[in-house]
């Protein structure tokens, strides 16, 4: 047969766009995947003009089986129906199906296979070229054909996508195979054309998998609207009815509906206290291990081994969705319940965990039996030797396997996982049925008890407010306390009631006791020592209660039960009775008739009277302190009035200070210029001394030489008294002395004087703070002589308004611009004397211009940071390491107190939160950096005192 004639004269008729536009309007009038199949088979194999084409579906165990075909004129035998074992495809084979969308086309007659791949395997990225690739073919391929009796294929992947998922991987769904019992070769444009049509074939199959998808939630859906009628809507609970239709729906061969005991004082559950509905086959209690009775009062869900089997743990809350259990006979931790199926077909388990708003109420259980299964295979093959040999015969060969489990699937355990919840809602709403019946049944009884309760409060409640109107009507603890045991003694009906004060760590006597009847009194009484425990005191002093319903059967020790014998006490109530955290001692009931058993409320009551004497107690304590304390504090008063008016004297030198640093600044340069002409005039009085000594020395040499002056002149000493001249001159001059060294030291005085800052802070521009810092000291920085002054270099940033103590921090400008001229003098002073002894010229200096650098500029976007450098001396690093030191100077005496730098640092850093420091070197100058926070709510961390010998 000439099968490419044929071809040619079909091509006008049958192309490309004809067939998949056919196959297309076939998918979208249908969405049955067996109608969709069965066509596509029929439209490839006319295209192609082959004898047989089929679509081979692969099962989950990589076996595979035909599920559509196509043949011509019965030329090769139908193959549909027919299983292949999974080793018929290799691995590797399926894998290039997978990744590279290989077709395989195979020539028998001539031993080649074609590969044309879409895809690369190793990045899954399209390829550019489709073209088929020949080589030989495997003989064990070729017999496998040879055996089928075809001698030419041609096999196209079908994969399937999960069009609800972009993320999900494509898998491999089946193969289309077309089959020729003669030599026939594939051209590229058929492959093309067959390629187009399977794509189509996986839109198919993707919209097929979703319309099951949702005929399975709607199947499901119907079911649990079934059985939520059964549970919800009928006037009563269906649970038996509910449960026979989840079994049905399950195909199940039996089921089990386990209800816990809802009573919150039962501690083991009993048959009267579960419930549990039956249906179909059930399992036999009766062969349990032995030694594990427990199944004879329990039913099975209670059994210890049920746990492991359902998979649930109620305390660790756990395992909450079902446990599915395909077969009991191989399933771990099984053994013993699998036991109790053995005389049935069951194999397979699924239990559902009730819980409902995380309270565990049973177990819904679904058994199913076991099946068997037929397999129809492609001849009858070996399972341990059919990879070594291939097939000679591929007749169908009929496989039967009886007493095999089903696993449950996926859409089964997520029904049963809706149904448990409907049963989980049903089961809550009949034991809250239950327990407003059995509330119903008890109300009369419980009124009455709760009446009962009620008068029984009313009466402690008496009692409370009589001690508690005691305790405010007077401060006497005797009274109070007698009150209290009189009281209790009435309202418990008991013989004795008495308080035992601690007179030591476990030692006391009995203070307040009142009685009924003719008991011994026990007033004064001391418990013997050594025969209370001191544990015993520790306990009441935690705030143990004591009870004892009967001496005679106490667990007490011997010299404890004599000492009860002697009171004749036969039960006790004893209650601590605690001032703060210390034992004052104990409020004690004492039954002498007989035996008593002590209830909540009666002790609840004397931990009230107890609380109630500790107030009283306290209360009359404190009162005896009051009247000390009076006394006390009368004396004090006197003392606070002496240190009022201290504290007043003090208060006035700090308004006369803080008035008096207004001045500080001002009186600064003012006394700058009166120190010029007062230091003229210091330093020439020495001159003035010296050169009237030298005159009246003289004078004296004349008169010792020329005892006989002149008439005139004698005259002219008498008018002048020249002895008193000569006296009253010397003392002159030392008054005048003293006086320009006094008004030098008021003027050192006012120069080193810093007023007070004001108590607020308020936004300020720094650079006007700078500026008048400046003015007041130009003085300092004009020219002089000896040198041509101090140049200033301002490197102002943009700066916003700084919340701060102005104040204070010019004060820190002033102290820290002060020492940088003062270091500035002092280097000229210092380069002045090494030139060569030229002290009074001005040459050497030329290359020298002493500076200031004041630079700022806003960092961090919170703080502002002021730099004040000088280009002197610099420091050394013992220097630099104390200059924060209170009272440290190294300036001469008379010159520093030590407190400017001191002083300034506690004003950035305490009071503006800020940091100050220090950065110096020998022969490089020193940098003051000042930084502090914008605004005073963004506080920075205190910074620390920083000195650095350079950075």
């Amino acid at each position: 047969m000439n099968l490419t004639g044929k071809n040619q004269e079909m091509q006008p008729g049958i192309n490309q766009e004809a067939l998949l536009r056919r196959m297309t309007n076939r998918i979208r009038q249908s969405l049955e995947l067996q109608e969709i199949l069965t066509a596509t088979v029929a439209e490839i194999r006319d295209f192609l003009a082959t004898d047989r084409v089929m679509v081979y579906r692969f099962n989950r165990d990589n076996s595979g089986e035909v599920i559509a075909e196509s043949i011509d004129q019965n030329r090769l035998p139908s193959l549909k129906g027919l299983n292949f074992p999974a080793d018929d495809i290799p691995p590797e084979a399926r894998e290039l199906f997978l990744l590279a969308r290989q077709r395989t086309i195979v020539d028998v007659a001539r031993q080649q296979i074609g590969l044309s791949r879409l895809d690369c395997p190793e990045t899954g990225t399209p390829l550019a070229s489709e073209n088929i690739c020949y080589r030989s073919v495997d003989p064990c391929h070729a017999a496998y054909l040879t055996a089928m009796g075809v001698q030419s294929s041609f096999i196209v992947p079908i994969l399937h996508y999960d069009i609800g998922n972009a993320q999900a991987k494509p898998q491999l769904w089946g193969l289309l195979v077309s089959h020729h019992s003669e030599q026939r070769s594939i051209s590229e444009r058929e492959v093309e054309v067959v390629q187009g049509v399977v794509d189509q074939v996986s839109i198919a199959i993707a919209q097929s998998n979703l319309l099951t998808c949702t005929r399975s939630r709607a199947s499901r859906e119907a079911t649990v609207n079934q059985v939520a009628t059964l549970l919800h809507d009928e006037p009563t609970i269906e649970f038996q009815a509910a449960l026979e239709a989840t079994v049905a729906v399950f195909g199940g061969a039996g089921g089990r509906l386990y209800i816990r005991a809802n009573s919150p004082e039962s501690q083991v559950e009993t048959p009267t206290e579960v419930q549990v509905y039956t249906c179909g086959v059930q399992p036999d209690l009766a062969v349990l291990p032995p030694g594990k009775d427990l199944a004879e009062v329990i039913p099975i869900e209670g059994h210890p081994d049920w746990q492991t089997a359902s998979g649930y743990c109620e305390t660790a809350k756990r395992g909450i969705r079902p446990r599915a259990i395909a077969d009991l006979y191989k399933e771990a931790g099984c053994d013993a319940i699998a036991s109790t199926f053995a005389g049935t077909q069951i194999r397979g388990l699924l239990v559902v965990p009730l819980e409902y708003r995380q309270q565990f109420l049973g177990y819904l259980s679904i058994f199913r039996n076991e099946i068997d299964t037929e397999t129809l295979w492609a001849g009858q093959f070996d399972p341990d030797g059919r990879q070594q040999f291939p097939r000679l015969s591929f007749e169908a060969w009929r496989q039967l396997k009886k007493g095999q489990a089903r696993e449950w699937t996926p859409e089964e355990i997520e029904l049963a996982t809706a149904l448990g919840n409907q049963f989980a809602m049903a089961v809550q709403q009949h034991q809250l049925y239950q327990q407003v019946q059995r509330l119903n049944s008890n109300l009369e009884l419980l009124v009455q008890k709760r009446t009962a309760q009620l008068q029984q409060s009313l009466d402690f409640a008496r009692v409370l407010k009589q001690v508690t109107d005691q305790i405010r009507s007077t401060l006497d603890s005797k009274t109070i306390l007698q009150t209290i045991v009189r009281e209790v003694r009435a309202l418990l009906d008991t013989d004795r009631v008495l308080i035992y004060q601690f007179t030591a760590e476990t030692h006391g006597e009995v203070v307040v006791e009142a009685i009924a009847g003719n008991w011994p009194s026990v007033l004064g009484l001391k418990a013997p020592k050594d025969c209370f425990p001191s544990e015993y005191v520790l306990n009441y002093k935690n705030g143990r209660v004591g009870t004892i319903e009967d001496t005679a059967n106490a667990n007490i020790a011997s010299c404890h039960l004599e000492f009860l014998q002697a009171m004749q006490v036969q039960a006790d109530l004893i209650v601590p009775i605690k001032r703060g955290d210390e034992l004052w001692g104990l409020l004690i009931a004492h039954s002498c008739r007989a035996p008593r058993v002590w209830t909540a409320a009666e002790i609840e009551v004397l931990q009230q009277l107890a609380d109630q004497a500790a107030i009283a107690i306290l209360q009359a304590e404190l009162y005896e302190q009051s009247r000390d304390l009076a006394l006390k504090e009368q004396a004090k008063a006197k003392q606070l009035e002496a240190a009022l008016d201290e504290l007043q004297h003090t208060q006035s030198q700090l308004i006369q200070t803080e008035k008096m640093s207004s001045l500080g600044q001002l009186v600064a340069g003012v006394a700058h210029e009166i120190n010029n002409p007062v230091n003229f005039i210091s330093g020439n009085i020495n001159y003035a001394s010296e050169y009237t000594q030298d005159l009246l020395d003289l004078l004296h040499l004349y008169q010792e030489y020329y005892p006989e002056p002149h008439p005139e002149i004698r005259d002219r000493i008498e008018e002048i008294e020249l002895d008193f001249l000569e006296e009253d001159l010397i003392k002159l001059l030392t008054s005048m002395k003293v006086g320009t060294d006094r008004i030098r030291q008021l003027v050192l005085s006012l120069r080193n004087f810093s007023r007070l800052d004001e108590s607020e802070r308020k936004p300020v521009d720094i650079h006007e703070g700078l500026e008048s810092t400046l003015l007041i000291l130009q003085h300092r920085l004009k020219p002089k002589a000896g040198h041509l002054g101090i140049q200033i270099i301002k490197d102002y940033g943009n700066l916003p308004p700084v919340e701060c103590y102005a104040s204070q921090l010019n004060q820190v400008f002033m102290n820290i611009l002060s020492n940088a001229i003062d270091a500035l003098e002092q280097s000229l002073s210092t380069r002045r004397h090494s030139l060569n002894g030229q002290t009074t010229d001005n040459r050497g200096l030329t290359n020298y211009t002493p500076k200031i650098q004041i630079r700022t500029e806003v960092i961090e976007r919170e703080k502002v940071k002021i730099s004040i450098a000088d280009n002197g001396s610099g420091m050394p690093s013992h220097v630099l390491a104390r200059i924060f030191d209170p009272f440290f100077t190294t300036k001469p005496v008379g010159q520093g107190t030590g407190l400017g730098l001191a002083i300034s640092y506690q004003i950035v850093v305490e009071k503006h939160k800020g940091s100050l420091k220090c950065l110096s070197e020998p022969g490089r100058g020193t940098e003051f950096q000042i930084e502090i926070p914008l605004q005073a709510s963004a506080l920075a961390s205190p910074g620390i005192r920083h000195i650095s010998a350079g950075e």
